[in-house]
């Protein structure tokens, strides 16, 4: 899909902006996504996920980002009556190029999106971005008088590229959807640092002004 023609893709808006690599459960109920489920199944295709921008998941009309995630479903259990439990996982990112008629379920052309070239990430800097996340951490569960998990278990497994390590750190930080879109839409490794970084940043802001109350 990538450096190629866009393709057709079935679509999923959802009110969340999704990583790659995430979990992704959904109860489908509404007739739209429900033709979408019988086609993914029956095909083995792939569907899309987008962050709604404004609008809900129910009922149509929404405004969506041109910015998601693949996803396969994994387990499909059908309730009956039009009515599905999914086990999902996300995969590569993709950028819509085109946004097709919703007939029968929302459709777009789309492309895989990987990382542009721009200024490299360096290990020192996914350490010292791991570092303020395990303190804001810390933090949390000082002030609740918790235990902390390991480091690998809190922030993930230090595995792949620069750009996948910082998406598989973002899906551990509780920071808000826009930041979580910013950080998903960064062309670059860069980009997506300095989006996590400002991110953590703002987290840790809240964090303190609610710890000090």
């Amino acid at each position: 899909m990538a450096d190629s023609a866009p393709v057709e893709l079935a679509m999923f808006p959802l009110e969340s902006a999704l990583l790659p690599n995430q979990d992704l459960p959904l109860r489908i109920f509404e007739p739209r996504y429900s033709a979408l489920v019988r086609h993914c199944v029956d095909t083995g295709d792939p569907f899309g996920t987008v962050l709604i921008s404004r609008g809900s998941e129910v009922g149509g009309g929404e405004s969506r980002c041109n910015v998601g995630t693949l996803a396969r479903i994994d387990e499909c259990i059908d309730q009956g009556a039009g009515h599905y439990v999914l086990r999902c996982r996300t995969g590569e990112r993709l950028r819509v190029r085109d946004w097709l008629p919703d007939d029968p379920y929302p459709r777009a052309a789309v492309q895989i999106w990987p990382d542009e070239p721009g200024d490299p990430v360096t290990e020192d800097q996914l350490l010292e971005i791991e570092d303020r996340v395990l303190a804001l951490f810390e933090r949390i569960v000082a002030a609740r008088g918790a235990d902390l998990p390991d480091r690998d278990e809190l922030l993930g497994p230090r595995e792949g590229d620069p750009g996948q390590r910082l998406y598989a750190l973002a899906s551990h930080v509780p920071i808000g959807t826009a930041d979580r879109y910013s950080v998903l839409a960064a062309p670059s490794a860069a980009a997506r640092f300095a989006a996590l970084s400002e991110a953590v940043d703002s987290v840790a802001a809240i964090v303190e002004f609610q710890l000090s109350e």
